[in-house]
């Protein structure tokens, strides 16, 4: 297996850079695609499909900006198709948890005729100092649309070793593992938790979710970044995923780590300091 190539679509992501990386520390022949690679691999330039699968005999699979957008379901389907047509002989394909949309890519996944895994994620930790919410907390003041529920957010770095044992373990083909972090936690008690190991004052504030838009629209939020926003916070984040899994401890015979973990390694690297120190 290890002579064989592992594409990675999306290899500068938050979950790609790190699935590439482990892969690559254990031997395995990889090749990292995204818009920038050698081979170059975009969501919105079927031309790069072809080329990237070339010789490529499994892949993990992220879909940008995420797989709950109406435009999904159809990319899957043609991919598929084409890895099909290319003689990939299995996918493992990143998802979202609770979303309708991304749950129609994945039965494309699973009726491919490809052997698969779906690996359906709750959401990320590292969405707090990797991702959108991170200029707040580094300003002092974090504003978000209300959520109307909890989150058993998890540490990508456990979605990362889960993904690459389902791209490199036989016991674990076909199957779908939903993964969590142990515990269910508001976004208020995350932000608490940050401001309290990096000793700062950080303040929340909720928004209702059209002022919230409307405001982020006027400093250039993008309209398909909106719209992705208002489906996670309305419809996502309604209480469907008030629970939690043992998925992660089940594959990698260990528990999935913790917030606060994540936040005590996380505030070494001096990212949630205050903006100018």
């Amino acid at each position: 297996m290890k002579n064989e190539i592992i594409a990675v679509v999306g290899a500068t992501g938050k979950t790609g850079v790190r699935v590439f990386t482990k892969l690559q520390q254990l031997g395995y022949m990889t090749r990292g695609l995204s818009r920038s690679s050698e081979i170059a691999f975009d969501w919105s330039d079927r031309a790069t499909w072809g080329p990237a699968l070339e010789g490529v005999s499994s892949a993990y699979v992220t879909y940008f900006p995420d797989l709950a957008v109406p435009q999904a379901e159809s990319d899957m389907r043609d991919f598929t198709e084409l890895a099909v047509a290319q003689g990939v002989k299995h996918l493992v394909l990143l998802s979202g948890r609770g979303e309708e949309g991304a749950e129609r890519a994945e039965n494309v996944v699973r009726t491919s005729g490809l052997e698969w895994n779906v690996v359906r994620a709750s959401w990320f930790m590292q969405n707090f100092s990797e991702s959108f919410m991170l200029d707040g907390l580094q300003s002092g003041e974090l504003f978000l649309p209300e959520p109307k529920a909890e989150e058993p957010f998890i540490d990508v770095d456990d979605i990362a070793d889960v993904a690459v044992a389902a791209l490199t373990r036989l016991d674990l083909r076909n199957q779908l593992l939903e993964v969590t972090g142990p515990e269910i936690l508001s976004f208020a008690n995350c932000v608490g938790t940050i401001a309290r190991v990096s000793d700062r004052d950080i303040g929340f504030q909720v928004l209702p979710v059209e002022a919230y838009l409307a405001a982020a629209k006027a400093e250039g939020l993008p309209d398909d970044i909106a719209w992705l926003m208002n489906e996670l916070f309305v419809n996502v984040l309604d209480g469907r995923n008030e629970w939690t899994t043992d998925t992660v401890e089940q594959v990698l015979g260990r528990p999935a780590r913790s917030f606060q973990g994540y936040v005590e390694n996380t505030a070494k690297t001096g990212v949630w300091a205050a903006v100018g120190e």
